[in-house]
């Protein structure tokens, strides 16, 4: 009987509601670790997280049977509730939406350093520029009143 084969690697990109910089250097290894229990969980393959104090980029490799708003849907749900019931932010959520931008398997490498340099990265560009900058790269169409809520 054949079988399914796939490699389909998504860069997904998240930010926290009001943009605020509730994540910080105290707790971001254990909901990093949190989130990547997640996608485990959901049989999906972490290559790279990094939660930024106000948005989070993954690197995952996805099989076709799960939908990508599926798992993002999961990630945030549940590591929103993890963070309130761990005292860490009383009142945490994320934004909704996401961005999802797939990349072939000689790029993933690349996407791994860029994920798990984020701080230095941002030391150069704002979080806006950077994501603008993903949907204009990836040629995704878009209008600025529907983007995240961007204060930067």
């Amino acid at each position: 009987m054949p079988n399914t084969y796939s490699q389909l690697y998504i860069q997904i990109v998240f930010a926290v509601k009001g943009r605020q910089a509730f994540i910080n250097e105290s707790f971001r290894e254990e909901l990093q670790k949190y989130i990547s229990g997640i996608i485990a969980e959901k049989k999906q393959k972490l290559y790279a997280i990094y939660c930024m104090p106000d948005h989070t980029h993954i690197l995952v490799s996805i099989k076709p049977d799960i939908a990508i708003s599926d798992l993002v849907r999961d990630i945030k749900a549940n590591s929103s509730s993890f963070i309130k019931e761990k005292g860490f932010i009383k009142d945490f959520s994320w934004q909704t939406g996401f961005g999802a931008f797939s990349y072939s398997k000689s790029q993933s490498l690349h996407v791994v350093d860029y994920i798990l340099n984020q701080p230095l990265h941002h030391k150069k560009k704002i979080f806006k520029e950077e994501y603008t900058d993903f949907l204009n790269k990836f040629e995704i169409d878009f209008k600025e009143e529907y983007l995240f809520e961007f204060y930067d």
